[in-house]
């Protein structure tokens, strides 16, 4: 059971997760979005697609999902630093950042927070692939909903279907960009699901 300490600690962490929820993704200022998503926003769905990714895979929806969640959780501390920018900042590793932001929290949250990072940066096992999978898929499905607002984000579309590896990413990916990001609602308005 956590001490008084190590719930106030667990309380600072959701705290500070919650700062994602007010960062934006510099990447589409950078495009000339005038109201990017958040960070929090790219996560959710994110890991909603690792579970859609995983589960076609055969993989654990559950796990990628997780994996997924946490992916970004370190930008609480580093923010979220455009590819462009990249090539002249150094920053801590992710596990670096994990460490100091699960200090002192109780010992088996701790370790989950940690393991779920340490596992997702290491892109070994089949969820941490679908995890890393579903981050440019989410990134390419935020590409075209942005191009249809009027920005242009193919190149946020072109290195995201670059950087997919398995089958089941690459065919939503496809699939998304032969589709309009409404035509669910449209389906779903006349009461056809599918096709």
């Amino acid at each position: 059971m956590a001490d008084e300490r190590e719930m106030s600690r667990a309380v600072d962490f959701l705290y500070e997760v919650g700062l994602l929820k007010r960062y934006k993704r510099t990447g589409w200022l950078v495009a000339g979005v005038p109201a990017p998503e958040s960070i929090a926003d790219h996560s959710h769905r994110a890991a909603v697609a690792a579970a859609v990714i995983a589960s076609v895979e055969g993989a654990d929806p559950q796990r990628a999902a997780f994996l997924s969640l946490l992916h970004d959780s370190q930008e609480s501390r580093t923010t979220d630093i455009p590819h462009v920018g990249k090539r002249y900042v150094s920053t801590a590793s992710h596990e670096e950042v994990t460490a100091a932001q699960t200090a002192g929290l109780p010992s088996a949250l701790a370790a989950l927070v940690a393991g779920a990072v340490a596992e997702y940066e290491a892109d070994v096992t089949p969820e941490a692939q679908c995890a890393r999978d579903a981050d440019k898929v989410e990134c390419l499905l935020q590409a075209v909903e942005y191009r249809e607002q009027g920005t242009d984000t193919q190149a946020w579309i072109d290195t995201s279907l670059a950087a997919l590896r398995t089958a089941t990413a690459k065919r939503i990916a496809d699939t998304a960009l032969r589709t309009g990001s409404l035509e669910w609602m449209h389906r779903a308005r006349t009461g056809g699901g599918a096709g």
